[in-house]
């Protein structure tokens, strides 16, 4: 929502606004002064989570990714292959570097029986010192008779090492299941999967056992979610896909649901780290999808994901597959060109994850945060730029650094939810704009970025490429391109990148 005015419970923050807002309007023409009087900001901490910097598609024509970070300091990735014939993986010692790494082949379908054809959405999970591969696959002569598989391997390096059989993961009902996913909540080791009950209509829903060990389901299986919204009912009524992250005490399990094609998307189950996990009544279903189709950006279907975290370990990372157009001829599980992407996933003040949108190709969006505001970040209404805490719609303030439309050196600063729109200065105000491709917006639209002028050493600051000397700077909660003459002026000119 837009600031319309400040309330009056007002935070420090904001009262330090109102009290230096009341003595530049009482003591114009004397910037020095008022610097010396106002009483300082309080200084935002460095960022628990500070920006991570990926480039998508990370991997083309891979779908249902799993990426598992491990202990010997690599990152794991395997996905489905558009043949649907064999298990790979790749793995490198940052997400990025998963693009380029070698892929090896471990496992390939059998040319008869069980496991002979549809080999789907492979997961590879480190249990009790050793490797494991969940994945769903048919019969030869039964394309469609698809169950839940296991493969161990003892190796330090699963690439290279070998793979036995643990055979079919046996359920209850004898039925269509896949998008098997291990997760562990206080101690004890879970499966999750999707599964056709044949009393219900409908193609699958969510299901999650205690596990006995990882190929072995202890006890009698709950059913968590069956299909029921128009969003997970487009083409097909389908819950798939389950991937399990933990924050604050809550267990978030996000899932898939409708057809494979744009419709697919994300939906979301919450429950208590302290609840029962087996009693459905501990979970709560989102209402609306979680991450859908997104045409400003060009992203469709997203879905199918999975969670790893950042190489420093400070932030969470989204992993998911979509394609970059609607329109799909024949049925879309023929289609090869699902791709697999990361973004970085954001935690609402309440605590839930915030996925914002399927974000543009190309460089991952970054947030900024104000020095001397914590909890206020830079974004747009209406076009306008401002500084406003506890933003609800996240890609408003979500920025992409991209080189200078100015070229020499500088950045650009492109909204992630209008792509070819960037911040630029208007007569000193700074607005959120689309280039008009002009010599003079793109020098508007440019700024060299500084090392953080109130902290050097961990903040950003932006130095107009048309204004030299001038800085990016927050003021009243809205944006200008201004000289900056106090300390508290490069204070509100210098950001954490988040």
């Amino acid at each position: 929502m837009p600031l319309t005015g400040e309330s009056v419970d007002r935070t420090p923050q904001e009262r330090t606004v109102r009290f230096r807002r009341v003595l530049r309007a009482l003591i114009t023409g004397a910037a020095l002064v008022a610097a010396l009087l106002l009483p300082a900001p309080a200084q935002a901490a460095v960022p628990d989570s500070p920006a991570v910097s990926y480039s998508n598609p990370l991997v083309t024509q891979r779908a249902d990714p799993h990426i598992f970070k491990h202990t010997d300091g690599y990152y794991y990735f395997t996905a489905t292959v558009p043949e649907y014939d064999r298990i790979v993986l790749r793995r490198a010692t940052t997400i990025q570097g998963l693009s380029s790494a070698p892929e090896t082949v471990i496992w390939t379908k059998h040319a008869t029986g069980d496991m002979g054809a549809h080999i789907w959405a492979p997961e590879i999970h480190f249990i009790d010192g050793k490797w494991y591969v969940h994945f769903a696959a048919g019969r030869a002569d039964d394309v469609w008779k698809i169950r839940m598989y296991v493969l161990e391997s003892s190796a330090a390096n699963p690439l290279t090492g070998g793979w036995a059989e643990k055979g079919r993961i046996a359920t209850p009902m004898d039925s269509f299941a896949l998008d098997a996913t291990t997760f562990v909540v206080n101690g004890t080791r879970y499966l999750g999967w999707a599964q056709q009950d044949p009393a219900i209509a409908g193609n699958s829903n969510l299901y999650i056992a205690k596990l006995a060990n990882p190929w072995t389901i202890s006890g009698t299986p709950v059913r968590l979610s069956v299909p029921t919204y128009g969003w997970e009912t487009a083409g097909y009524r389908v819950n798939e896909g389950p991937a399990v992250i933990q924050h604050g005490g809550k267990v978030f399990l996000t899932y898939s649901a409708s057809a494979t094609d744009s419709n697919y998307c994300l939906g979301m189950l919450t429950a208590s780290t302290t609840g029962n996990l087996l009693d459905p009544a501990a979970w709560s279903k989102s209402p609306t999808p979680v991450f859908t189709s997104n045409a400003a950006t060009g992203q469709y279907g997203p879905g199918h994901n999975s969670f790893t975290t950042s190489e420093d370990d400070k932030s969470d990372v989204l992993v998911y597959h979509d394609r970059n157009y609607k329109d799909i001829t024949g049925d879309p599980l023929n289609d090869p060109n699902r791709r697999t992407r990361v973004q970085k996933v954001y935690w609402n003040a309440d605590g839930t994850p915030d996925f914002g949108v399927p974000v543009a190709d190309g460089a991952t969006p970054k947030r900024l945060s104000s020095y001397n505001f914590p909890t206020y970040f830079i974004r747009h209404w209406e076009y306008r730029a401002k500084l406003e805490p506890n933003v609800t719609n996240l890609p408003d303030s979500q920025f992409r650094t991209v080189g200078g439309l100015s070229g020499t050196g500088t950045v650009s600063l492109e909204s992630a939810n209008f792509p070819g729109y960037y911040l630029r200065a208007r007569s000193g105000e700074v607005w959120v704009e689309k280039s008009d491709g002009t010599t003079a917006f793109a020098n508007s639209a440019s700024f060299y970025q500084r090392a953080g002028l109130a902290d050097p050493a961990n903040g950003v600051s932006y130095e107009a490429y048309a204004s030299p000397g001038q800085y990016l700077r927050h003021f009243d909660y809205l944006l200008y391109v201004q000289t900056l003459t106090t300390a508290v002026a490069q204070q509100d000119a210098t950001f954490y990148q988040q």
